[in-house]
């Protein structure tokens, strides 16, 4: 009986700094363990333990709570065992004050494990026979201070050794953060010893190469390449959000959504897919990562248009030059659809180089009066939308392909038409394992509804089968769509493009599209042209600089040669053909249109 009552009721309070060791178990069990020993031969009734996963170096102090239960009275707690001090705060000498002064007044005492902390009270007036506030005090108090300053400062100099080696491993071109989408982390002997870089994750990655490939050729819209990721399988990585205070309980689980534009924009301009670094810690510098990109730097500043353009230093080599794209380039690739002046921006200002726009100026009588016009650039330059497009007409009528280099357009076409084939094929087989993939989620789940008996369960899981269902019928209708399209044999194709090579007038001059009729236009230049090098050009196009090599002037033998480049206009599914044209099958009309490279 005398036992029982000298012992004194506790509160065992175990705390580890990350996540990581509370569940993997080794740091709080061990604390556990350690303190049910020290525990009995201390004169300690453990009645209640309380672990937490949480740093205790912010403003926000796990051991708030331990405190908070402590003093209660109806908890009848005589001492709060820890420990050590870094166990309980590692917020400094003055947070270590403020909380263990909320234990006295209420008799409650703070106790580690190795002894730092004393509860002893020393009057220094005892031999007197007097007591002062002052008088007394704990002489382990300044060794207690001391020990939680040092805490800090071990959370300091931690941090200062990990962080600073992740953010100097980062700016040589490794990796030091969770993997992204399409990557996935892998370790290796570098001259740097071992090292963490991304390498691909096949199914993922695959869908992201389509993503960029698809935005590249500016023939779909970004809601439509959205659609096709979905359909392709594409979900946000599922991410656990932990409670604040108990970090082993799991609140929620955030990610799994489908691409959408917006989210497929924020993808686009992930430079890490083109292997470059640009986060915070390379310090504002790009930097070019030891592992491959996912695509090429060529493929990624045409999926951006021009919005951000990575350019190679020749200087530096490791550090490229990220930022907006060359103004001309942007210009040549903007694309503006208003079918009244559909030759704005698309061609330049004489006096300014800057891209004309298109109005009509209302006159005093009510009149309208179509032009293109510079603007807002310090001098006047209008022309009447009639004798603009009449010029337009008359550099159109005089353009052809050369004759010596239709084979070289052939061969290219037939190059272009088998890649696009191959991509077919193997945009069906990432359906196939897509389709393989759903179907074994599918089963998994039905497995567990047999097990499980609570009709909040059931309902959920059916609804996810319900979703999962729903995407084996999308990829089921896209598989029938491209099963049910016209195939057209090369020989079709050839003689489709022998026709408009021999006809350029039906789409530069006679389409009945505008919109389209100007991207055809645009085409034929590899730089954008004025206004004033067009007119120039009627009678000399050596007088149009940038004129792609493919084309010349009728009569003459005068061919610019710049570089090989092509026709494509940037959407051609938008095509309302002729009735002369009417029966060109649309593989056709879509090979002979795209780029040739």
């Amino acid at each position: 009986m005398e036992q029982n009552r000298l012992l004194r009721n506790g509160v065992l309070a175990v705390r580890v700094s990350t996540v990581g060791q509370g569940t993997d178990g080794d740091s709080p069990e061990a604390q556990i363990e350690q303190g049910k020993r020290y525990a009995p031969t201390h004169g300690i009734n453990i009645t209640k333990i309380l672990t937490y996963l949480e740093s205790a170096a912010g403003d926000n102090q796990p051991m708030q709570h331990v405190i908070d239960y402590a003093i209660d009275p109806k908890n009848e707690i005589d001492v709060v065992l820890i420990k050590s001090i870094d166990r309980f705060t590692r917020g400094g000498s003055t947070t270590y004050d403020l909380l263990k002064r909320q234990l006295e007044p209420h008799g409650v005492v703070l106790e580690d494990m190795y002894g730092v902390i004393s509860n002893v009270k020393v009057n220094t007036l005892e031999h007197l026979g007097m007591k002062y506030k002052w008088s007394v005090h704990t002489p382990t108090r300044k060794t207690e201070l001391l020990e939680a300053e040092r805490a800090k400062d071990e959370v300091r100099d931690i941090l200062t050794r990990m962080i600073g080696s992740e953010i100097r491993y980062t700016q040589i071109g490794y990796w030091s953060r969770s993997a992204r989408y399409g990557y996935k982390t892998e370790k290796i002997e570098t001259v740097n010893g071992r090292r963490v870089i991304l390498v691909e994750k096949s199914d993922e990655a695959t869908i992201i190469r389509r993503m960029y490939e698809m935005r590249a050729s500016g023939l779909h819209s970004d809601d439509q390449i959205s659609e096709e990721m979905n359909r392709l399988g594409f979900r946000t990585p599922i991410k656990v959000v932990r409670d604040k205070i108990n970090r082993t309980k799991i609140v929620k689980r955030i990610g799994g959504k489908r691409m959408t534009g917006k989210l497929l924009r924020a993808y686009i301009s992930k430079t890490i897919y083109a292997g470059v670094n640009t986060e915070k810690w390379t310090g504002d510098k790009p930097v070019r990562c030891k592992f491959n990109g996912l695509v090429s730097i060529d493929l990624f500043n045409k999926a951006n248009r021009g919005k951000l353009h990575i350019t190679l230093d020749s200087d530096d080599h490791d550090h490229p030059i990220v930022g907006s794209a060359p103004k001309q380039e942007k210009f040549a690739k903007k694309n503006v659809y208003n079918k009244e002046f559909p030759y704005r921006k698309a061609i330049t200002c004489p006096h300014c180089n800057n891209p004309l726009l298109g109005s009509a100026s209302r006159g005093r009588l009510g009149k309208y009066y179509p032009a293109y016009h510079c603007a807002h650039h310090g001098h006047y330059f209008r022309v009447p939308k009639d004798e603009f497009d009449a010029t337009i007409n008359s550099f159109v009528e005089r353009i052809m392909i050369s004759p010596e280099r239709f084979d070289e357009v052939a061969q290219a076409v037939i190059k272009v038409w088998e890649g696009r084939n191959v991509k077919v094929q193997d945009n069906a087989v990432i359906r196939e394992n897509r389709r393989i993939e759903i179907e074994s989620q599918m089963r998994v789940i039905v497995d567990k509804m047999k097990l499980v008996s609570s009709q909040t369960a059931i309902k959920y899981m059916e609804e996810e089968l319900i979703e999962l269902e729903q995407q084996v019928n999308d990829l089921d209708t896209r598989k029938d769509e491209e099963m049910n399209q016209k195939t057209v044999d090369m020989p079709t194709i050839l003689t489709y493009l022998k026709y408009f090579v021999e006809h350029m007038k039906d789409l530069l001059i006679d389409h009945c599209n505008p919109i389209l009729k100007a991207r055809y236009f645009g085409v034929i230049f590899d730089e954008v042209p004025s206004y004033a090098e067009l007119a120039r050009g009627i009678t000399n196009i050596e007088k149009v600089p940038g004129v792609n090599e493919l084309f010349k002037l009728s009569h003459t033998e005068t061919v610019s040669l710049v570089r090989e480049k092509g026709l494509e206009p940037s959407r051609p599914e938008a095509l309302a053909p002729k009735a002369s044209v009417s029966t060109i099958p649309p593989l056709a009309h879509y090979i002979i249109v795209s780029k040739i490279t």
